[in-house]
């Protein structure tokens, strides 16, 4: 096999690796299993897609959203690699059924954790050669596993499904906590770790306090009348995205503005997407559901609106700016009782112990009188107010002890005590753990010491030197910061006619 940068270059067209590339993609092209940690834009997707072209088998990339494995099969076939694929709900009928004949054929093929649930899926990978299985955004295993994506914690058992391929997990943000329960996750894997620091030096840190939600939008305006800079705002309310959307539509003839949330069709989303990548937009107000693999290397400005209800989700949000290592700035806006926006949607994410004893008295008066009974779990949803995530964490969990399967309740006495046992202490737990997440970022928007420091010491012990400027308490001020401007001066008239659906009706009277 020929020299890796010489591989590097030839498929594409890089002289030489970024820090921890080489020594991550060897490991794996040696049947090494391997957790790794890379900053954001740090290229962790070329850790898998040259060994895809080296190795002669097919390398499956787990990941957990639609856009992301869109974006990734999109800009493989501009490099002109055509034999890489997407399981998804995009797919035809027709389309699927072509994909799934022609498996063995795919160098790089892209699926989501809960299409690895599906038998049909799982028995057409049996039988090709897997060379490499990737969990990308890696994580995910952990802050999304225990509730929001119960099928991130099955995929040990998909590897033994498989037969044990080489395993590559890849992330941007892992405390040893974190790292910790991936390992966990994945007991059956021997991991070799390559843990790189996530510190982004061209990061600048601001945080902005205020007195009342409204100063935020006034903000905002003041920062955009100076910096026509590509922009991401973060919220955590869909209702608010769509209304500062609306203000800076309104006050900015010159923007291309868009909001994004996670109910918009998938259509709109990738549209929006494909815009902002191709610079028709200009500023994104978008909840935590935008963002995730988006490979735009110049976005100059992340600001919170909201916090999220973590550090690692910060990390992950602000990391998307500078990626061509220029100077950005993340910028995070704080009025009093902003902790109370993360703290309630920390406690939706869990179906409350009142419902579940409820519903564990159902489970036990059926038990009395058969051994199994069909069931319609959606109708819990109605019965005991419990949301689709509450539905799919408990399914997973009834599924776990044997007591749900295909639906039909398989009750046992013996076995229903100590599952209520358990799921009441493993919501406190996950509660609790949530509640510590959220403090940690609390402390952090409070510390008096430098933000660069302090935000990293979690993740390693050696904070790199700020490329620029470092935070506000080291001395930084918004006016000191003189990026490159963009050269919109009128919106693009044709790319607010593909959006009117989705903006309506900001655009109405137009």
């Amino acid at each position: 096999m020929e020299n890796l940068e010489i591989s590097l270059d030839r498929y594409f067209g890089y002289k030489t690796f970024r820090k921890g590339q080489k020594e991550i993609i060897s490991d794996v092209m040696d049947g090494q299993h391997v957790l790794a940690t890379l900053p954001t834009g740090a290229g962790k997707s070329i850790c898998y897609q040259l060994p895809a072209l080296l190795l002669k088998g097919v390398v499956i990339v787990v990941t957990p959203l639609l856009s992301l494995m869109e974006d990734q099969v999109k800009q493989m076939k501009q490099r002109g690699y055509s034999y890489v694929t997407s399981l998804n709900s995009f797919n035809t009928e027709q389309e699927r059924l072509t994909i799934m004949r022609n498996l063995h054929k795919y160098k790089l093929v892209f699926l989501s954790p809960e299409m690895l649930q599906n038998q049909n899926v799982l028995r057409k990978l049996v039988l090709i050669d897997i060379s490499l299985f990737v969990i990308d955004e890696a994580h995910c295993i952990s802050q999304w596993g225990h509730e929001f994506r119960p099928d991130y914690l099955k995929l040990n058992n998909v590897i033994d499904h498989l037969n044990y391929p080489t395993i590559l997990a890849l992330t941007a943000t892992a405390t040893p906590d974190v790292q910790k329960d991936i390992i966990t996750q994945l007991s059956s894997v021997p991991f070799n770790k390559h843990i790189y620091p996530i510190d982004r030096d061209n990061i600048t840190l601001l945080v902005k306090q205020v007195d009342h939600h409204h100063e935020k939008d006034q903000y905002i305006i003041s920062v955009l009348e100076h910096y026509n800079v590509p922009t991401m705002i973060y919220f955590s309310s869909k209702k608010e995205t769509e209304r500062v959307a609306l203000i800076i539509t309104q006050r900015f003839d010159q923007l291309n503005v868009a909001y994004y949330h996670g109910d918009l069709d998938t259509s709109d989303r990738l549209l929006i997407q494909q815009q902002f990548m191709e610079n028709q937009l200009d500023v994104i107000c978008c909840t935590s559901a935008f963002g995730m693999g988006i490979n735009k290397s110049d976005i100059r400005l992340i600001i919170h609106y909201h916090i999220p209800t973590q550090l690692e989700s910060f990390i992950q949000e602000m990391g998307r700016a500078g990626r061509d290592q220029l100077e950005s700035v993340s910028i995070t806006l704080v009025s009093p009782n902003d902790h109370q926006i993360p703290q309630r949607l920390i406690e939706s994410e869990l179906p409350s112990l009142e419902s579940i004893k409820m519903l564990w008295s159902e489970i036990e008066s059926l038990s009395q009188n058969e051994l199994t009974v069909e069931v319609d779990p959606n109708e819990w949803a109605l019965s005991y107010n419990f949301s689709e995530v509450h539905l799919r964490f408990i399914k997973n969990f009834l599924e776990a002890y044997g007591i749900l399967k295909y639906n039909k309740y398989i009750v046992s006495h013996s076995s229903l005590y100590e599952a209520k046992i358990a799921i009441i202490n493993k919501i406190n737990e996950r509660s609790r753990y949530k509640k510590h997440k959220l403090n940690e970022l609390l402390n952090w928007l409070t510390t008096s010491g430098c933000r660069r420091q302090r935000l990293y010491s979690k993740f390693q012990s050696q904070i790199s030197p700020a490329k620029y400027q470092c935070c506000d308490h080291c001395g930084f001020d918004l006016s000191q910061w003189q990026p490159l401007q963009s050269n919109n001066h009128q919106r693009v008239n044709d790319y607010l006619s593909q959006l009117k659906s989705v903006m309506m009706p900001f655009y109405e009277d137009e």
